[in-house]
């Protein structure tokens, strides 16, 4: 009997166990209740007891709508903390746009964001024929925001800002077109994230005059757009505002750096009812929205032993819905023995070999938040590069979940649009040699090194046609050409494989090949050819 890498690292879990290894300490909820079932809220639960469901393998591709307020301003990512940095761009557009921080915060930003053109039924149209599987939309930011119908937190799209459950909206939209639907969680990071927006500007004529975080209360928004809210629920609190007398902009800046700019994964100590309230949110979400997925933008699971507790709600949960635990859990940097229990995501990177469990990669065309200026200057990824990054992800035993960021009125722009349309160009004729596919012995061949890691994709030198990536399906062998192929398709790997037939991926007719000492040479007519890449299926005895 084979044993699997999977079944291999359960058992490493048990000999360390057995050998009293600490892997992670049994723990009582910090957070109740927890939906009953088997799974209990520590790593050793989740990783005897998790597979990745089979739909999420089968699927391969996914598009994300990273959309909150911070789109409102189209002036790119982390516009809601960068905005109360003096000297910094985005600080700069806000003083032009709005005005400055201590008159006009970020909650101003929220209320101008309107989604006024937001259609949700033509979006996932569009990327259904682009070939996803699923679709994740952006539940809340660092910005701690919920753009849901949230109980527990009043600063959310249907009390404020478009004043729509748009989380409601997009999953209605998703499960019509029969694609999987999940939500990213960012918040956890908020309580330090946000304590720029206590600060102050360390030079100028307001220099020292704190932002509006710092002053504003609930009473104060009597008669106001915002009655009945509190703005310290939004901005989180002052866990470790910057201290006065602050001489320089960059040393405000190095300040800030050094401090609540560190990517904190623990529950803040001066702030416990911070992670009380996020579990309740994030149960909320989860109770109410039943997401296939839930991605969270931290190392390991958020707020330590509340991230541990949602992860078992969530498991059990889904085996009360459907029978079984058919959900994922996307988290990052993963200790090597947790990754059994949730499904890694490496955003902006690649991996460098075929990985023993299903793993994730997330990217963006653009900037996370929407950035006019990405679309001013040409400056979106290519559909091409798209496709032969999913190749080489899905070779290597991965998904690929693409972000198209939205427009503040909850529209896609023309340029973005044409690339969803070149990968449908491509995936409308190939994508049988991605959907439900495994990998091969081996991922591929070609000159292109491929980096491995987070945020490694700029490390990777364009694919080339000569770049081969190989899955297998019902007994089949793909090969993918990360670019436009020749006549000629020279795959060094199957040199002394027994091939019997070759055809090109959405015909039956088959194409002519021949070994030689290079390799088998597959010959493609020209006008079967794609200036994005070919998919060969190739069968044989052996193959696969």
């Amino acid at each position: 009997m084979q044993i699997g890498k999977r079944d291999l690292l359960k058992a490493t879990v048990t000999l360390a166990m057995a050998a009293g290894l600490p892997i992670a300490a049994e723990a009582k909820p910090a957070s109740s209740p927890i939906a009953p079932g088997p799974f209990a809220p520590y790593w050793d639960s989740l990783i005897r007891g998790y597979n990745a469901p089979d739909w999420f393998r089968d699927a391969k591709f996914g598009i994300w709508a990273h959309w909150g307020p911070q789109c409102a301003p189209e002036a790119s990512d982390w516009y809601g903390r960068n905005m109360y940095v003096q000297g910094h761009w985005q600080y700069d557009a806000h003083l032009k746009r709005y005005g400055h921080p201590a008159d006009v915060g970020f909650m101003e930003v929220i209320n101008s964001w309107k989604a006024e053109a937001f259609d949700p039924d033509a979006l996932l149209a569009l990327y259904k024929n682009a070939g996803a599987k699923y679709f994740v939309a952006l539940a809340n930011h660092h910005d701690n925001f919920d753009t849901y119908a949230s109980k527990f937190h009043a600063w959310n799209s249907t009390r404020v800002g478009p004043k729509k459950d748009l989380i409601g909206m997009w999953a209605k939209a998703a499960r019509a077109k029969g694609l999987k639907f999940g939500v990213s969680n960012h918040s956890s990071h908020a309580w330090h994230w946000f304590q720029v927006a206590y600060g102050y500007d360390a030079e100028g004529p307001r220099r020292g005059e704190r932002y509006d975080a710092w002053k504003l209360t609930k009473a104060m928004g009597k008669g106001k757009w915002w009655e009945g809210l509190d703005p310290q629920e939004l901005y989180a609190g002052r866990a470790m505002p910057i201290p006065d007398g602050m001489t320089s902009a960059k040393a405000a800046q190095e300040w800030h750096d050094r401090n609540d700019g560190y990517w904190f994964e623990d529950p803040p100590p001066a702030n416990p009812g911070f992670a009380k309230r996020w579990y309740a949110r994030c149960k909320d979400l989860i109770d109410s929205y039943q997401p296939d997925l839930i991605y969270f933008d931290d190392a390991e699971l958020p707020l330590g032993q509340y991230g541990l507790d949602i992860a078992a709600h969530y498991y059990n949960a889904a085996i009360n819905w459907h029978g079984k635990a058919d959900v994922v859990i996307n988290a990052k940097n993963l200790a090597d023995l947790h990754r059994p229990g949730i499904v890694e995501d490496v955003e902006r990177g690649l991996r460098a070999g075929i990985q023993p469990l299903p793993w994730q990669s997330d990217t963006c065309i653009g900037s996370w938040h929407y950035d006019r200026g990405i679309y001013e200057r040409n400056e979106y990824k290519s559909a091409d590069y798209v496709i032969h990054v999913l190749a080489d992800v899905v070779s290597k035993n991965g998904n690929l979940l693409l972000s198209v960021p939205v427009r503040s009125n909850g529209t896609i722009d023309e340029k973005e649009a044409a690339v969803v349309e070149g990968i449908a160009s491509w995936m409308n004729r190939f994508s049988e040699a991605i959907h439900g596919t495994r990998p091969w012995k081996s991922f591929g061949e070609g000159p292109t090194e491929v980096a491995g890691g987070m945020f490694s994709e700029g490390k990777t030198k364009g694919f080339t046609a000569a770049d081969i990536r190989f899955t297998t399906k019902d007994g089949a062998l793909y090969a993918i050409t990360l670019g436009k192929p020749g006549d000629k398709v020279v795959i060094a790997s199957l040199k002394d494989a027994s091939v019997k037939r070759v055809e090109l991926v959405g015909s039956n007719a088959p194409l002519a090949f021949q070994k030689t000492d290079a390799g088998l040479v597959v010959t493609v007519p020209p006008a079967a050819s794609h200036d994005y890449g070919v998919a060969l299926k190739l069968m044989g005895e052996g193959l696969v």
